[in-house]
């Protein structure tokens, strides 16, 4: 049993970034050391300001200090800005400590961020192009030199190594094995096939590393799009050409080279029955996509059993076969292990697998779950962002998986770990997420919400009890009323506001009342700058970069996006360049098949009561608590939040808003104006 004293407080803050220890910061370190003195879980709802980088840090390293086996620390992060923190905590760290205790930091993203040319069959990449292979290993031992001398962040690893012609990737994942601490994706550890090839090629095991779970919120969705596949009838077309090309090329290498090479022979065989079989299948389920299409009728989707659809394909492989095999998958498993082999010469940009390979991983993932209710398989309508030009099919139909339970994934992998952080400003409740991710119970477990003091002052919420999205009140009037909200607040607000929508079809709704929001009397040059359902990562920076232009040259702007997009969820916002967020609605998940299936398989696990809750409102709740964090980054910035949603003062929404929300109800748009113009006459800079 492990229990945190006042000596061990003082050895943990050799490694706390900073002079000061607030008191939020203080009790998160605490409970941090004793939970993974125990190599337990602690699951912290941590607001934005209380420094959770810096304890979490702290804690990992005071206990990695104590082990004696060189236990590591895989800080896991989506966000490139995030990376950036951890390297300069770990920076200032090393300014304290002395020698001895220096730490060692590798900093990485994906292979395709990193490296030139990235070929995405292959893995393969250009950066080291004409460099020979003794060159290479040495070359790579000088990057890797440098990045354990000194925390690096990833983007100075990637210039140093483009600089030198050096693999930035490869060095990276070879400094990774003398490193104290990893900061990576999650991808890492939570995405199957990443994580074999991943952690082995860097010599981590599970079992002596301690993982700290930054934006933990977004663990559970992430884990799930690791099995969300999409299957159209045109794949097993595409997958049937895909063969015919490689068996030709194959066919053509063993004429050329006039080898009389038995394996080589068998292989071409083992090829010419894949191509018979695709065949077969490509028509068979050209059918049963035709029957599927009457069934869905004028429905959106549909859900469909996942042994259904697996044994379609299986029955159909054992139609052309006239054998007896004793295992019911057999000829099946045989098949997706040649589809895996099957590579073309050129694959494009946008193509990052083959069509082989992606009925695979769909047939793979149908045997693993053909008997777990975890995984759901439904047909739906491709959408049109998604259609190809060469679609002939009029609304083309696919089957879709999805992943119910990220626990089942999650849950054997924590259970791995020598003790695991999951922390985030939105992890709420902490409970949710240890029964979604399936933390272990048998080991010890905090779920605790931690406490910010300068939230409620610097960061009022008003909620406006006369406007709702709610689908039975969409009349002209509560529009009306929402429109005068926003205006209100933005007549009486200064600088640059985020407008959130709960979808992009609202958001299209409202941005006609511009001129409206904007009268030329109060705002000559209204800039509005509004988030694209498809957005690259380099249209994303740019719009951050209008926004600090606009800041800087004192002009005012609207940034406008949707709850759970990339401007209110995927960006952060340093600086307190956000003034003010008006968030209009709530996001709850349209109804599904998917959705339906969702609270259906949480009403098992978890009961009538949680599983509404865990499946529709809590995650709005969570979306708009993302959206309304994006302007308070540190203790010092301030912002006015202004929710347009009457729902949220119900109790079934209430109790999914954290404890520390202290909100101010507004009857009317009068009421928010006076409201919104108090607040900044009180703060009048940030």
């Amino acid at each position: 049993m492990y229990s945190m004293r006042g000596e061990d407080l003082v050895s943990a803050c050799e490694f706390f970034a900073h002079d000061d220890l607030r008191d939020s910061q203080k009790e998160m370190l605490l409970d941090s050391i004793n939970i993974l003195g125990e190599k337990g879980f602690l699951i912290a709802s941590a607001p934005t300001g209380i420094g959770k980088t810096a304890a979490s840090l702290a804690a990992a390293l005071k206990i990695k200090n104590k082990s004696k086996n060189g236990k590591k620390i895989l800080f896991l992060t989506g966000r490139q800005s995030q990376h950036r923190i951890v390297v300069d905590t770990i920076k200032k760290i090393n300014q304290k400590v002395n020698n001895e205790l220096q730490v060692k930091l590798t900093d990485m993203i994906g292979r395709e961020s990193m490296c030139y040319d990235v070929q995405p069959i292959t893995g393969e990449c250009s950066c080291e192009e004409g460099i020979e292979e003794r060159a290479k290993r040495s070359n790579r031992m000088k990057l890797v030199n440098k990045i354990l001398e000194q925390p690096m962040h990833v983007e100075d690893i990637i210039k140093l190594g483009r600089d030198e012609k050096i693999c930035p990737w490869a060095s990276a994942r070879i400094s990774a094995k003398d490193a104290d601490v990893i900061v990576c994706d999650y991808n890492h550890v939570f995405i199957e096939n990443i994580m074999k090839s991943s952690l082995s090629s860097m010599g981590i095991e599970l079992s002596n590393s301690i993982l700290i779970v930054d934006e933990a919120h977004n663990l559970p969705d992430r884990v799930r799009n690791g099995l969300e596949r999409h299957l159209p009838r045109k794949a097993f077309r595409g997958a049937y050409f895909e063969i015919e090309e490689y068996l030709g090329n194959k066919e053509k290498e063993i004429k050329d080279s006039n080898l009389d090479d038995t394996f080589a022979h068998g292989e071409i065989e083992d090829f010419r029955e894949l191509k018979r079989q695709m065949d077969k299948l490509r028509k068979d389920m050209s059918k049963w996509y035709d029957r599927k299409k009457i069934e869905l009728g004028d429905k959106n989707d549909m859900k469909i059993e996942t042994s259904d659809f697996l044994n379609k394909i299986n029955e159909s492989l054992m139609e052309s076969l006239d054998v007896n095999h004793k295992r019911r998958y057999e000829i099946l498993e045989k098949m997706i292990s040649l589809l895996y082999k099957v590579t073309p010469e050129e694959l494009s940009d946008e193509e990052k697998e083959t069509t082989c390979s992606r009925i695979a991983y769909m047939l793979e993932i149908c045997i693993e779950y053909r008997d777990n209710s975890a995984l759901a398989l439904v047909i739906d309508r491709i959408p049109p962002s998604r259609r190809e030009s060469e679609e002939n099919e009029e609304q083309p139909i696919r089957v879709h998986s999805f992943l119910l339970d990220p626990g089942v994934v999650s849950g054997p992998l924590f259970e791995q770990t020598g003790g695991s952080i999951l922390m985030s400003g939105t992890l709420y409740p902490p409970s949710m997420y240890a029964d979604v991710l399936q933390i272990p119970e048998h080991r010890k477990v905090i779920s605790k919400e931690y406490s910010s003091d300068f939230l409620s002052n610097r960061r009022p919420i008003l909620i406006a009890r006369d406007v709702t999205t709610k689908f039975t009140s969409r009349g002209a009037d509560n529009t009306h009323k929402i429109n005068q909200h926003i205006k209100s607040t933005i007549k009486n607000s200064k600088g640059i506001i985020a407008l959130f929508f709960p979808s992009y079809a609202m958001m299209d709704k409202f941005s006609s009342q511009e001129r409206e929001w904007l009268p030329s009397s109060i705002w000559p040059k209204p800039i509005v700058i509004e988030e694209q359902r498809v957005m690259s990562k380099r249209e994303i920076e740019n719009n951050k970069k209008r926004l600090y232009e606009l800041e800087s040259k004192g002009e005012r702007g609207i940034l406008m996006g949707v709850l759970g997009g990339k401007s209110s969820e995927g960006v952060d916002s340093p600086d307190n360049i956000l003034q003010a967020v008006i968030c209009v609605g709530l996001p709850l998940a349209p109804p599904s098949a998917q959705q339906d299936a969702l609270k259906k398989y949480y009403e098992k696990r978890f009961g009538n009561s949680l599983a509404w809750r865990y499946s529709s409102s809590q995650p709005a709740i969570n979306s708009l608590m993302q959206a309304i964090g994006r302007p308070i980054r540190k203790g010092e910035d301030r912002a006015l939040v202004v929710l347009l949603e009457n729902r949220l003062l119900q109790r079934n929404y209430k109790i999914c808003m954290p404890s520390s929300l202290q909100t101010i109800e507004v009857s009317n748009p009068e009421r928010t104006g006076k409201r919104t113009k108090s607040f900044f006459d009180y703060y009048p800079e940030p």
